[in-house]
């Protein structure tokens, strides 16, 4: 087992509060969050949790058209109804990503 140091830092509030704020942003806690600042990592905001529903369901739409687009270079021919569908596919995922944002 490492042994560990401890620091004390004292701050204002206004620092406090946005030590706090930053923390909250990237999804960390105080602590975990200084070790990774303290270690030269770059953080970033954490994205909202709506994101990952929206990465899955561009996933599930990009497999249903690779289906369709399969099914057509299977046959050596797309069909109006499949073309339909996949032009349909893609404005829902268009649409997905303007919802999002």
């Amino acid at each position: 087992m490492k042994p560990y140091k401890t620091i004390t830092l004292r701050l204002d509030a206004a620092h406090y509060a946005k030590l706090r704020e930053t923390a909250q942003a990237t999804g960390l806690k105080i602590e975990p969050m200084l070790r990774q600042l303290i270690m030269g990592v770059q953080l970033r905001p954490r994205p909202p949790d709506t994101y990952a529903a929206l990465l899955r369901e561009l996933n599930a739409i990009g497999n249903n058209v690779n289906q369709l687009a399969f099914q057509a270079n299977a046959r050596g021919e797309a069909t109006q109804e499949e073309i339909h569908e996949a032009a349909r596919l893609v404005r829902e995922a268009v649409q997905l990503v303007r919802d999002t944002l």
